[in-house]
C-alpha cells in the first residue's frame, strides 16, 4: 500500500514539477512527502494503541514533521485537515501559501485536553460546558491568550479552538506539547476532503500525509463554529454538522441566550 502511494506521489511532484513556484515569485523545494497509513484501532473516538509499532511509528514521524516547522496533512473526526505548530510563524505562512488562503481568514487552534484551552484562550463558560462538547465536531470561539503567537491571526483578538473525537489527532496534540494551527484540506474555496486522494495535489508540499481512511458521516460539513467570547451569549459562525446537539447544550442545559450581533470570527474556514 504504501508503494503504491510513493508511485503517486512521484507522479503528482512529475506534473507539477514545472510550476512548483510560490506565491513570492521564487521556487520551492518539494518535500519527499511520506503518506502513511493508520491502523483501523486509530481512526475514530477509540483509544489508539500505540504498542502497535506502526501507530507508534507514525505518530513519532508526524510529530517529527511538526516540530521541523512542516505543515502536515491529518484526518479529524469531520474532514482532513492540514496542521502545523500554531507557535511557528513560517508554518503558519506556509499553510496559507499551501491553500492559497485570505490571510484574513483565521485558522483554528487544535488541542489535546480541555485543560489545554484554558492556557490559550480566556474562557468564560463553566467547564461542564467544555466537557459536554468537547471533544468532538464542535469549534468553540474565544478570547485568545496573550501566550498564543501574535502571528496567527493577528487581525482579531479571538480564535477557534478544538478537541477533534479522533484518538490519532488527541494523541498528536499531547506529543507535541502544544497547539496546532488546523485547517481543511484542500484549495481555499474548493470542497473540504473526506479522503486523501481528495488533496492529492497538496501532497508535494507536505511532509506527511496520515491516511485514516475515508471520513463519513457529516457530509463534508466541518465542525461546528460558535461564538462563546461574550459572557452569557452564544453566536453560531458555521452551522457546520452539529448545529443542533450543540445549541440544545447551550440553550437548554447552560442558559445562554443566542447574540445575533456581527462581527469576526476566528474559527476559520475553507
Amino acid at each position: 500500500m504504501k508503494s503504491v502511494y510513493r508511485v503517486a506521489v512521484e507522479l503528482i511532484k512529475s506534473r507539477r514539477g514545472q510550476r512548483s513556484t510560490s506565491a513570492r515569485g521564487e521556487m520551492r523545494k518539494e518535500l519527499e512527502t511520506k503518506v502513511l497509513r493508520l491502523p483501523p484501532t486509530s481512526c475514530g473516538p477509540c483509544v489508539l494503541q500505540e504498542d502497535r509499532a506502526d501507530g507508534a511509528e507514525i505518530l513519532s514521524c508526524t510529530v517529527g514533521a511538526l516540530k521541523e516547522g512542516h505543515v502536515v496533512g491529518v484526518p479529524t473526526d469531520t474532514i482532513y485537515g492540514l496542521a502545523c505548530l500554531a507557535q511557528n510563524s513560517e508554518a503558519v505562512r506556509k499553510t496559507y501559501d499551501i491553500k492559497g488562503r485570505n490571510g484574513h481568514k483565521p485558522l483554528a487552534i487544535c488541542v489535546g485536553e480541555t485543560q489545554d484551552i484554558y492556557k490559550y484562550c480566556k474562557v468564560k463558560v463553566k467547564e461542564g460546558l467544555l466537557g459536554d462538547l468537547l471533544p468532538g465536531p464542535v469549534t468553540l470561539v474565544f478570547e485568545r491568550a496573550d501566550v498564543l503567537n501574535a502571528d496567527l491571526n493577528p487581525f482579531t483578538s479571538l480564535v477557534g479552538v478544538r478537541i477533534p473525537d479522533h484518538a490519532f489527532m488527541r494523541r498528536l496534540c499531547q506529543m507535541c506539547a502544544e497547539p496546532l494551527a488546523l485547517t481543511s484540506a484542500n484549495v481555499s474555496s474548493r470542497a473540504s476532503t473526506v479522503a486523501v486522494h481528495e488533496f492529492e495535489e497538496l501532497w508535494p508540499e507536505l511532509a506527511v500525509v496520515v491516511d485514516g481512511g475515508p471520513i463519513g458521516g457529516h457530509s463534508r460539513l466541518g465542525s461546528t463554529v460558535v461564538d462563546l467570547s461574550v459572557l452569557g451569549k452564544y453566536r453560531v459562525i458555521r452551522p457546520g454538522c452539529a448545529l443542533v446537539s450543540t445549541v440544545d447544550v447551550l440553550q437548554r442545559k447552560y442558559g445562554l441566550s443566542e447574540d445575533s450581533g456581527g462581527g469576526g470570527g476566528g474559527g476559520g474556514g475553507r
